[in-house]
């Protein structure tokens, strides 16, 4: 009897030292999954959206594999234009003044569009460079009234969480100002929209991976093309990055894994009484460092 009262005082501190570890170990626990819950305020990070060059393909591939190019690509003589320096001023000047008209029109018209000035201007994206030449793009041009609508259903199903849980109240308020929120009707009302796909890898005629280098930049540079030729031919769009849609639409529109949705235009003729923001842009001197 002695010895279990000695030994009482050891027994309690065993017990209160084991209450105490059981506590902390539930209260992380429980942090972790208050943490999981949170909507974090990090909307520039999309799954869909990153890049595989970083991310190297199943050991099966080779690095001397045969990658789709010819062993040895023929070159051929190459002859540029070749323009007086006036004629370059003049040229550059009034290609600079034609894509200083370019704005982001949010009310587009439901006017009909000629379908060969669309294949014009995605041929011309399609002349982007890419890394080794792997062309990793795809462009998904909807005009089914359909499939639109079912496009914008999950697009403003996704939006209205992002401005309500994800963005975070900074961009929502900066957004407030140009009077932008998740309703989009101009993909419904827009006769064109372009969804462009990066394909983050390739597939060989035997099956296996094709690596494609530097995919996002890639297919970003042929979206910047596509806005200029877009611009040239007199259409207008907006560039929607509809976060976290990306899976969503990659189904309803039967692409296959390797693809991964990186822009949506709605794309035709601004309506009557379309305003847009009065926004200014940088001066040269603010963007461009000579040295």
């Amino acid at each position: 009897m002695a010895l279990f009262s000695s030994l009482t005082p050891v027994f309690i501190a065993i017990i209160c030292v084991l209450i105490g570890v059981i506590m902390k170990k539930t209260d992380g626990e429980k942090e972790k999954r208050d943490t999981k819950s949170k909507h974090p305020s990090r909307p520039w990070v999309d799954e869909d959206l990153k890049d595989g060059t970083d991310h190297p393909l199943e050991e099966e591939e080779g690095e001397e594999e045969w990658q789709g190019l010819a062993e040895n690509v023929a070159h051929v003589p190459f002859t540029g234009e070749r323009y007086s320096e006036a004629e370059m001023i003049e040229r550059s000047q009034a290609f600079y003044e034609l894509l200083n008209k370019r704005r982001s029109v949010r009310f587009l018209s439901d006017e009909p569009v000629p379908r060969e000035v669309i294949d014009n201007v995605i041929r011309t994206a399609g002349t982007s460079p890419s890394g080794a030449h792997t062309e990793p793009w795809t462009f998904v041009v909807v005009q089914d009234p359909h499939l639109k609508h079912k496009i914008r259903e999950i697009v403003e199903e996704e939006e209205e969480i992002n401005y309500k849980k994800r963005m975070g109240d900074r961009w929502v308020n900066d957004l407030k100002r140009l009077r932008t929120n998740w309703i989009k009707e101009y993909l419904d009302t827009a006769p064109y929209l372009i969804l462009i796909f990066k394909q983050v890898y390739g597939l060989l005629p035997n099956g296996k991976k094709k690596t494609h280098y530097y995919n996002e930049i890639s297919v970003s540079i042929a979206c910047g093309i596509l806005l200029a030729a877009l611009q040239n031919a007199g259409l207008y769009t907006v560039t929607s990055t509809p976060l976290n849609c990306g899976p969503q639409l990659r189904v309803l529109l039967q692409r296959p894994a390797n693809e991964k949705l990186l822009l949506l235009l709605p794309v035709g003729y601004p309506k009557k009484d379309a305003t847009v923001p009065a926004l200014t842009r940088k001066p040269l001197e603010d963007i461009m460092v000579f040295m």
